[in-house]
């Protein structure tokens, strides 16, 4: 490998990432819609649903890392991962109930939990450390291209459907298979690697006791950050406030995720150099900067900025937490760091989907937007104080 040019392995997860992303974002845009539309659910069933669903992933994670540290490979994982997520896609446009789509929802979200850290882990393995922050930049953003993909299918496909949710969905299949195709023709193990010894299931506190400081101070602010950022489905439910055309509302998915895309790698590769807290106190800001407008919103116009601006705190954020984690942890507990990383984020998760669920259900949107910058200024003023977090490798 040349200096400078990142792994291929790299590229082929960002790709697999991409063709995953592409069918489950294509199910995240009609979602809202299939539930709380067509299913006749609350925006609190939907925060439920989504907070559940995150949380099933990231305790997954856990186990997958640790386990991926005890046999010495990723690979199988990733596999197993991506496999069982695509088995789960038919599962949505045949749901009859809400029970259905809670169930499709989770095994999809467990078999991202089967894949994620092990994946996370084996971009570590296979790329130098002063590359880091540009490999999870670059597989950030090749799996937000999927991200823009799968709601632009989605809009396309619902207008010439005549707004045929459920055949739309279908769609979904395909891209999750071809992820699958990829993991096995492209994506190889790095070189081999001894058993540690320390690497136990579930993880022993003796081992995680080689966890640096830094480590948990990047975990506990990653939990801090994730109260305030709850799941994208509400951001849907506000385009659907204000648009009043199912076929348009995922066009607020697509502007989203293009930011996130086209910040992830470049923010990635600026934080080798100037470090990861710089840039993450940049993201908070545009966090609270995308509340207000979403709070305030009341044309298409500021639906798009709010948008926008989301995308662009999480390019700023999501590639710089996972390089966090990389740079902090010991290679032998390196899955085992990613899981446990995880696992945290996907309580936080779960709280904050469901209490933004709540406050929507009982004062509207403005009162969940505006409770989601108040979390994000005390993470803003918690990072600042964090001298440890975010040094770069």
């Amino acid at each position: 490998m040349r200096e400078g040019k990142l792994p291929g392995g790299v590229v082929a997860l960002g790709l697999v990432s991409l063709c995953m992303d592409t069918s489950s974002e294509l199910i995240h845009s009609l979602l809202p819609l299939l539930l709380v539309s067509g299913l006749g659910a609350s925006p609190l069933t939907l925060g439920i649903i989504e907070g559940l669903a995150e949380a099933a992933a990231n305790i997954t994670k856990v186990f997958s890392g640790v386990i991926s540290d005890r046999m010495g490979r990723r690979r199988p994982l990733v596999l197993a991962g991506y496999g069982l997520a695509a088995a789960s896609k038919p599962l949505f446009p045949l749901a009859g109930s809400v029970v259905t789509v809670f169930f499709a929802r989770v095994v999809d979200r467990i078999g991202k939990g089967i894949r994620g850290a092990p994946r996370d882990a084996l971009i570590a393995d296979i790329t130098p450390p002063a590359l880091r922050g540009a490999a999870y930049g670059l597989r950030q953003s090749l799996d937000t291209v999927g991200a823009i993909l799968g709601p632009v299918l989605a809009m396309v496909l619902m207008l010439a459907s005549g707004n045929d949710v459920r055949l739309v969905l279908w769609v979904a299949v395909v891209p999750a298979l071809l992820s699958v195709v990829v993991i096995v023709c492209f994506v190889h193990e790095a070189e081999p690697r001894a058993r540690p010894a320390t690497a136990a299931v579930p993880p022993r506190w003796h081992a995680l006791r080689q966890l640096k400081r830094a480590y948990w101070h990047g975990v506990a602010f990653a939990v801090l950050l994730t109260l305030a950022r709850f799941s994208e489905a509400f951001i849907l439910l506000r385009a659907a406030d204000i648009l009043h055309n199912a076929a348009l509302v995922p066009l607020a998915l697509v502007i989203m995720n293009l930011a996130y895309a086209l910040s992830a790698y470049p923010i990635g590769a600026l934080s080798d150099r100037l470090g990861r807290q710089p840039l993450l106190l940049g993201g908070i800001a545009l966090l609270i900067a995308a509340d207000l407008c979403l709070a305030a919103a009341d044309s298409a116009a500021l639906i798009a900025v709010g948008a926008t601006l989301w995308g662009l705190h999480m390019g700023a954020t999501q590639g710089l937490l996972a390089a966090l984690v990389a740079d902090a942890a010991p290679e032998s507990l390196r899955g085992s760091a990613f899981g446990l990383f995880n696992f945290a984020v996907g309580i936080a998760m779960l709280l904050a989907s469901s209490i933004a669920g709540l406050l929507w259900s009982a004062a509207g949107p403005a009162a969940t937007f505006g409770a989601s910058a108040a979390f994000a200024a005390i993470a803003l003023l918690v990072l600042g104080r964090l001298r440890a977090v975010g040094q770069g490798s």
